[in-house]
């Protein structure tokens, strides 16, 4: 079973996730041509070891995560908000809930 560790939820278990692919594909642009979708679609690589992910956090906040992941352990090691305002909002919600020493 895998914990993902949801920024905003905390440590939650994979069911409530929904897996959203790889988080390293660059897509084409919409007008390119149809060997570009091809290719991004149909022929992809499969990494062994570190990788990034997709996940949505469907049962939860909603929240759309990049999850780095080790295919081979399944070990997590970092999950973040995959739009960079939301990485944002959720570092400066960290730091207001931090107490100062």
């Amino acid at each position: 079973m895998l914990r993902i560790p949801c920024p905003y939820c905390g440590p939650r278990d994979h069911a409530e996730f929904d897996y959203g692919g790889d988080a390293t594909v660059v897509w084409p642009a919409l007008d390119d041509t149809t060997e570009a979708w091809v290719e991004a679609l149909y022929f992809r690589d499969d990494p062994k070891g570190p990788h990034r992910e997709l996940w949505r956090h469907a049962r939860g906040c909603r929240l759309w995560l990049i999850v780095e992941r080790d295919t081979v352990t399944h070990e997590i090691s970092a999950a973040h908000p995959a739009h960079p305002g939301m990485a944002d909002e959720v570092t400066a919600q960290s730091q207001a809930e931090t107490p100062s020493a």
